[in-house]
């Protein structure tokens, strides 16, 4: 199937019958007495948010403006910040899905497939200090998507974070009511629910503006360059989504300037200059809340951005020993202060200049960076489809080759989901 086409049935996902309509709303009724659970939005919402919290939160929408948000069932207190809290061991809830009972996931990312002796990484639970993470109900969440599309838009730890939600939702669809097809050159993955006439979606766009990575299989590259300025190629296939989720924050870390184009990939004379790292990204995240701005209507549409995912290269940053890395790490760092070098606080500070002056679409970030700095244990370490043949010197060395960005599934990015649903029906 070609693109177009697939996107042009994908779009006429917006005409709902009267009578689905009134089935939905009296079900959302039904399900949000079923399923709310009192005391996990009843917080204690005594404890006012920390300083660190405080300079890095983003969102500010008020009480009043959280009712007219899209998808909302019931608003919560701003006081209590699902993103400050602590791991709790729970073997009894976590995982919420076996690795095995979910086909759609990567061999990049299946730990267990690939021999990872230990479990304890996917019996992790984040409890927030002021009160507690809605229960995630697949059905319910299906519900309020009928009809709908949802996409993450991004790169790799974006993909992971929607093959995480793939497998939170597709246990309670048939196995002949869904459905797996990728288009575009394998840059968009459409996961359908044809009895919800509803799909959840990923497309790869690395840097979200236009850039010679965007080959979703082959983006190796280790001169990145991207065109300023340039969304529309991307974001063509966003247009009329209702949850959007993007992220970009790894491929920018090049520990070098950024080269930027001025102009086309496709002339012979080529005018690249380079900008500093944070001035190209605030280039990129300006442009995307333009076309946002233009394009988006908040009466409609969900945005969330998802801020960086942290890297644990080093063990001596955490307190462990001299040339270490995440390889054979089994449980969370225990330090709740702890920030690693790998994500930038300037970077963080960007994000939200730029979207704090978003002033007609709502943006509502998804602080999942201090949670899942803890997570040592839960990359894929060693545990992963190789892509190249190990070297003998590779193979004597295990820490060499360990994967210390990525992570396993079920694990941690299951977690991202859930303060995702917690945000988009519970804001």
């Amino acid at each position: 199937m070609k693109a177009p086409l697939c996107l042009n049935r994908l779009r006429r996902r917006h005409n709902i019958s009267i009578s689905s309509y009134l089935l939905t709303v009296s079900f959302i009724t039904f399900a949000t007495v079923l399923y709310f659970e009192f005391e996990d939005f009843t917080c204690l919402l005594r404890r006012p948010l920390s300083a660190a919290a405080r300079r890095l939160h983003v969102s500010h929408e008020t009480q009043t403006e959280k009712m007219h948000l899209p998808f909302t069932i019931q608003t919560t207190n701003n006081a209590c910040d699902i993103f400050a809290g602590r791991w709790v061991y729970d073997e009894s809830a976590r995982p919420f899905y076996a690795e095995q009972h979910c086909p759609y996931i990567q061999p990049q990312l299946t730990c267990q497939a690939h021999r990872r002796p230990d479990t304890a990484y996917q019996h992790w639970r984040w409890q927030p200090h002021a009160c507690s993470l809605p229960s995630f109900n697949a059905t319910l969440m299906w519900e309020m998507l009928r009809g709908k599309r949802m996409m993450y838009v991004g790169d790799s730890l974006n993909r992971g974070q929607f093959v995480s939600m793939v497998c939170l939702l597709h246990r309670v669809l048939p196995d002949n009511a869904k459905s797996w097809e990728t288009f575009n050159g394998d840059s968009l993955t459409v996961f359908t629910a044809k009895e919800y006439n509803a799909s959840i979606e990923f497309y790869w766009a690395p840097f979200l503006v236009e850039s010679n990575s965007d080959n979703a299989v082959i983006h190796r590259i280790t001169d990145r360059i991207v065109r300023a300025g340039s969304i529309k190629k991307h974001a063509k296939h966003w247009k009329g989504v209702d949850i959007l989720v993007f992220n970009t924050y790894l491929w920018w870390m090049t520990g070098q300037k950024m080269k930027i184009l001025r102009g086309s990939f496709e002339s012979e004379m080529r005018d690249i200059t380079e900008m500093e790292t944070e001035d190209a990204y605030r280039m990129a995240l300006g442009r995307l809340v333009r076309w946002l701005e233009k394009n988006v209507d908040k009466n409609k549409t969900r945005v969330f951005f998802a801020t960086m995912s942290p890297s644990h290269g080093r063990s001596e940053d955490w307190g462990g020993e001299a040339g270490g890395n995440c390889y054979n790490q089994t449980g969370p760092i225990e330090d709740a202060s702890y920030w690693g070098p790998s994500t930038s606080k300037s970077m963080m500070r960007v994000l939200k200049e730029v979207f704090s002056a978003s002033k007609t679409v709502p943006i509502t970030v998804l602080n999942i960076t201090q949670l899942s700095e803890y997570r040592k244990d839960a990359h894929t370490q060693i545990y992963k489809k190789q892509w190249n043949p190990l070297t003998p010197e590779q193979l004597a060395n295990p820490r060499s080759y360990a994967d210390c960005v990525h992570w396993c599934l079920p694990g941690l990015q299951d977690t991202w989901n859930e303060v995702l649903y917690a945000k988009l029906f519970f804001p």
